[in-house]
């Protein structure tokens, strides 16, 4: 019988699947909601967007996004889906994954009526093992708005500290505002 090697690591799927919800790949029957998201206006401000995005630019980037490879793109988006509904209720991005430093961004998005429901926590939670135990990353780290409580909350019950502020880093429609940075080392 062969027996896998003492450090061959788990499947990757392991860490992609919780109580609440589980991460997948985008879908082409994905493209309505991330439309609908990539184009709301009030949400550009948290993702850097400048400008609205085309069914057919999201329905290009769904086809390159399932023959992507993370070292080459520098970024996995997943889609979070509530495994009590079947229902997509959020996007999670890794981003600026950098291999030789071991780190990249982590953004996230929650659909507005499915907030508070632990979905955000537990997806974060999910990303962070496969992060730090597939990709052997050593450090994740966000950038929230200072006055986004709600995401500040977020980050600090899924294990991210507070460890500066950036001031002016982000311009929104009122002027500069300040960015807290977080980040989360791997255990």
């Amino acid at each position: 019988m062969d027996l896998p090697h003492p450090m061959t690591p788990p499947a990757a799927g392991q860490w992609l699947d919780g109580h609440l919800v589980s991460l997948r790949a985008p879908e082409p029957e994905d493209l309505d909601t991330l439309y609908a998201w990539e184009n709301d206006a009030s949400l550009w401000e948290q993702s850097a967007t400048l400008a609205p995005y085309s069914r057919y630019a999201l329905r290009e980037y769904i086809a390159a996004a399932s023959t992507a490879d993370l070292y080459t793109s520098r970024q996995l988006r997943l889609m979070i889906d509530c495994k009590a509904t079947a229902r997509t209720v959020g996007i999670i991005d890794l981003y600026d994954f950098d291999p030789l430093h071991l780190h990249a961004g982590l953004g996230i998005l929650i659909d507005a009526g499915h907030r508070r429901r632990g979905f955000g926590r537990e997806a974060i939670h999910l990303i962070a093992a496969y992060a730090f135990s597939f990709l052997h990353l050593h450090l994740l780290y966000a950038h929230v708005a200072v006055h986004n409580a709600a995401s500040l909350r977020l980050f600090a019950a899924a294990g991210f500290h507070r460890c500066g502020i950036l001031p002016d880093w982000l311009h929104t429609p009122h002027g500069f505002a300040d960015a807290t940075l977080l980040a989360r080392l791997s255990p």
